[in-house]
C-alpha cells in the first residue's frame, strides 16, 4: 500500500495532470463512450474520464491498487486482473488506455493483442510511457550520473520499452499511429527522491559503483534540492492508433 500512496502522490503533480489531459485528447472520446484503463492504479484517470461522462473500467493486477481506484470513484466498474486476460467481451469497448504498463512486461505482444479484442473498429488505443534510456539529471558528476542511471533502468524487465510502442500498434493492426512526447521538467528534489535512492541502490547491488559512490552521489542531489539546483527532464511517450 506503502507504493500506491507515492504513485498516487505523483499523480497530483502538474506534470502528471497535463500527461493525462493529452492521453484523453489521443483518445478522442465523448459521453457515452466506453473505455478501459489498463494498469489504473491509483484510479485518476477513471475519475476523470468518469466525470466526463465516459464509462470507464479499471483493471489492475494489483488489489491494493483497485481498493484505492474503487474507493475514488465507487461508482465505476474495476477489476483485479493481469493486462494479457482483460475480463471484457470482444469489441466491447471504444477506448483503450495504459500508463506505466509496458516497462514492466517481459513480452508486450500478448497484451496487444488483448488490447485489439476488446477494443471496437475504429476504436482508439492511447499508451504511455517513459523511456528510461532517457533521463538527464543534472549532477557535480554526470559519469556517475550516468552509470547510476543504469541501475534505474535496472529495476524495470523493459526499461526502454516506449520507444517500441509505435512498431508494436503497427505490428499488431493498429493504424493512424501517432507519436506525442511530453517532456517533464521536475526542479523539487523529494518529487523524485525515493527513485533516485532505489536507483543508487540498484547500482551498487549490480557492482556498478560502490556504497560510498551512492551515498555522496545522493548527498550531492539532497544538496541540490535544498538549494533549489535540483533539475531532472523525463521524456514521456503517448503514442495512439486506431483498430
Amino acid at each position: 500500500m506503502g507504493e500506491t500512496t507515492f504513485l498516487d502522490r505523483i499523480e497530483q503533480t502538474p506534470g502528471a495532470l497535463a500527461l493525462r489531459a493529452e492521453s484523453y485528447r489521443l483518445l478522442r472520446l465523448g459521453p457515452g463512450d466506453t473505455c478501459v484503463d489498463v494498469a489504473c492504479g491509483a484510479g485518476h484517470a477513471v475519475d476523470e474520464l468518469s466525470r466526463a461522462q465516459v464509462k470507464t473500467i479499471g483493471v489492475d493486477s494489483d488489489p491494493a491498487a483497485i481498493a484505492t481506484a474503487r474507493s475514488r470513484t465507487p461508482d465505476a466498474v474495476f477489476h483485479v486482473a493481469p493486462s494479457d486476460q482483460l475480463p471484457l467481451e470482444d469489441e466491447s469497448v471504444d477506448g483503450y488506455r495504459a500508463a506505466r504498463l509496458f516497462h514492466l512486461l517481459p513480452d508486450p505482444r500478448p497484451t496487444i493483442a488483448e488490447a485489439w479484442r476488446v477494443l471496437r473498429p475504429g476504436g482508439r488505443i492511447v499508451l504511455v510511457g517513459q523511456d528510461y534510456g532517457f533521463l538527464m539529471l543534472d549532477s557535480d558528476d554526470q559519469d556517475l550520473t550516468d552509470v547510476i542511471e543504469l541501475g534505474l533502468e535496472s529495476r524495470s524487465v523493459a526499461p526502454r520499452a516506449a520507444r517500441g510502442f509505435r512498431n508494436l500498434l503497427l505490428d499488431a493492426g493498429f493504424h493512424d499511429v501517432e507519436v506525442v512526447v511530453h517532456t517533464e521538467v521536475v526542479t523539487e528534489y523529494r518529487q523524485l527522491a525515493k527513485q533516485l535512492e532505489g536507483a543508487a541502490s540498484a547500482a551498487v547491488s549490480k557492482a556498478l559503483i560502490t556504497r560510498e559512490d551512492a551515498d555522496g552521489w545522493l548527498a550531492e542531489q539532497a544538496d541540490r534540492g535544498h538549494r533549489d539546483r535540483f533539475l531532472a527532464v523525463l521524456p514521456i511517450l503517448l503514442v495512439a492508433g486506431t483498430r
